[in-house]
């Protein structure tokens, strides 16, 4: 459960039951003054009882450890504020922070952040199901403190021997940072360069265009030297193969979009979702869990903005739904 993946540098697994994603990679950066622990899990029983696990057999004294964070989803920062010292620091990019706060306000409405899944035609019977399972929900950290401090882009933090230098790439969500260690090359690419899995893009309310903004992002990045990636989940590989491959993929997946809907003009996002391939153990669409629905749609919405923006596809509403035809010649 505990390995050292670099010199003072080390991987600590919490699993994620029942989730796809299978398990979380946390890093502990043992420093002179302070440790330093980057994602925490879900806020579950099972994950806080494996990360404490592995903290105690590294002998990490919480009073002496901050955490950072590497974006907003609830497998990343659900327990940050169980895990770092009282008196301890919480570092995320400030527009994440932003948003969490935002997100965590006893006003903020579900159907704030999901009324464009109805105007795709998500069924309503489903997003009450999506509602009350999801974990970014009811796996969340409550809220933020005094101990929390916004990141931007190019902030460094020094932990030992290390500069952590803070890479804002927006497109998992707004404000999703990778960390460099410049002089190490080695790169925690948290969820914004995954190996076994491809990462999700969804739209988000704040971004017009959040599957633009990733694939800038992911060109922005992809020719720093990296020796050794730290992903958010599973294995590391060959960081700058994965990364075209990566945008190989999204390029596939822009094209699918287009021929779904030269096929079949005037899908709204749920029934071009439910055309699109997904790698799901899954017979068919109707036997997506809702939560996985969930994600595909919002995924499949990153898209349609991707091709809304440059013009190669036009919306209509009709009868409150978002139709999508290709534009004309």
């Amino acid at each position: 459960m505990v390995e050292e993946v670099y010199r003072n540098i080390y991987r600590i697994g919490v699993a994620l039951p029942g989730n796809p994603l299978r398990e979380l990679n946390s890093y502990l950066i043992r420093g002179r003054d302070r440790d330093l622990l980057i994602d925490t899990g879900f806020r579950r029983p099972i994950c806080q009882q494996m990360l404490e696990k592995g903290l105690s057999e590294l002998g990490s004294d919480p009073s002496r450890r901050d955490v950072l964070v590497t974006h907003l989803h609830s497998d990343h920062c659900g327990m940050a504020d169980l895990f770092a010292g009282p008196e301890r620091h919480i570092y995320m990019s400030g527009v994440d922070l932003e948003l969490f706060a935002l997100s965590s306000d006893p006003s903020y409405s579900w159907d704030t952040r999901n009324y464009r899944f109805h105007e795709e035609g998500f069924p309503a019977a489903l997003l009450e199901e999506v509602y009350a399972t999801n974990p970014a929900r009811t796996e969340k950290m409550p809220g933020v403190d005094h101990r929390f401090l916004p990141l931007k882009d190019g902030d460094v933090l020094r932990v030992g021997d290390y500069a952590l230098e803070t890479l804002l790439v927006p497109g998992h969500t707004p404000g999703n940072c990778m960390f460099y260690l410049r002089d190490q090359q080695v790169m925690f690419t948290g969820d914004h360069v995954l190996f076994d899995i491809t990462p999700n893009i969804t739209n988000w309310v704040s971004m017009r265009d959040s599957l633009g903004s990733y694939l800038d992002q992911l060109r922005r990045v992809r020719d720093l030297p990296v020796r050794l990636a730290l992903p958010g989940h599973r294995k590391t590989g060959n960081y700058r193969d994965r990364v075209d491959a990566i945008l190989a993929h999204h390029k596939r997946r822009l094209d699918e979009v287009l021929v779904i809907l030269g096929d079949r003009p005037g899908l709204c996002g749920y029934d071009i979702a439910a055309e699109m391939r997904w790698k799901i153990r899954a017979r068919s669409w109707e036997d997506f869990p809702p939560v996985q629905k969930w994600f595909a749609v919002g995924e499949c919405m990153s898209h349609l903005d991707y091709h809304l923006v440059r013009g190669s596809i036009r919306c209509e509403k009709e009868g409150g739904l978002r139709r999508y035809y290709l534009t004309e010649e």
